[in-house]
């Protein structure tokens, strides 16, 4: 008899710039220590499910959580990365030739599709200050706004048009195939998804808040989501 099949998704735990206050995005950077101990209180709120496939971002404070989250988990498996074809030599020579070792490795897949919304000019900039300068209202129209952009950035919307497609395409077979996934990722495209799971308006998932390092499961039976956590 298969385990029952779930969905949960995962907001990476606090980054080094969440920790500064400063408009992170696509820029590149680890988890703070608190993010560390985030990531591994995941782990044990995860320890009751057995995952069989996890997918990622791109960018490392996503990798990290989903890595430190299931390196102790019940299931004994090993989360390995599978990388893609067009990337250099990884993923012909991280090939995997023992079939015991196969048997015990949980797949991890990574794609842009699910990285954190673009925050074009303002990565970098510090959240309080860029808000003193440009007006507090404008900032959180450019923050909060469904369909607002950013100076040279995406909008929630736009991060949608991404992620969504990925997640019925890549994902969604996953589940339909009664294995368990995590989806390790960010606020906004964690916002996409459960917007497209709980039908909600463009004004109910701006003010949808998501803490760092919380796993949010639903349950998938016969095509529909029942949210459980």
């Amino acid at each position: 008899m298969t385990h029952p099949t779930y969905l949960i998704l995962l907001r990476h735990g606090e980054s080094m710039w969440n920790r500064d206050n400063l408009f992170t995005g696509w820029v590149d950077l680890p988890l703070s220590p608190k993010g560390i101990e985030e990531a591994f209180a995941a782990g044990k709120l995860l320890a009751e499910y057995t995952i069989d496939v996890v997918f990622c971002s791109s960018l490392i404070r996503a990798i990290m959580t989903a890595m430190l989250a299931l390196c102790d988990h019940p299931g004994k498996k090993t989360p390995i990365i599978q990388h893609k074809k067009t990337v250099g030599h990884m993923h012909e020579w991280a090939k995997i030739y023992s079939e015991k070792s196969k048997e015990q490795m949980l797949p991890v897949y990574e794609d842009e599709a699910l990285n954190e919304r673009m925050y074009g000019a303002l990565q970098g900039l510090n959240k309080k200050e860029t808000a003193d300068k440009f007006g507090a209202e404008v900032v959180h129209q450019w923050r909060r706004g469904y369909a607002v952009q950013p100076p040279e950035g995406e909008s929630l919307e736009m991060t949608l048009q991404r992620t969504l497609p990925y997640f019925q395409k890549i994902i969604e077979p996953e589940l339909y195939q009664h294995k368990t996934v995590l989806v390790s990722a960010h606020g906004n495209s964690l916002r996409a998804i459960i917007k497209h799971l709980e039908q909600m308006s463009g004004e109910e998932i701006v003010g949808y808040e998501l803490a760092t390092g919380v796993p949010i499961v639903y349950r998938f039976e016969n095509g529909t989501y029942k949210k459980e956590r």
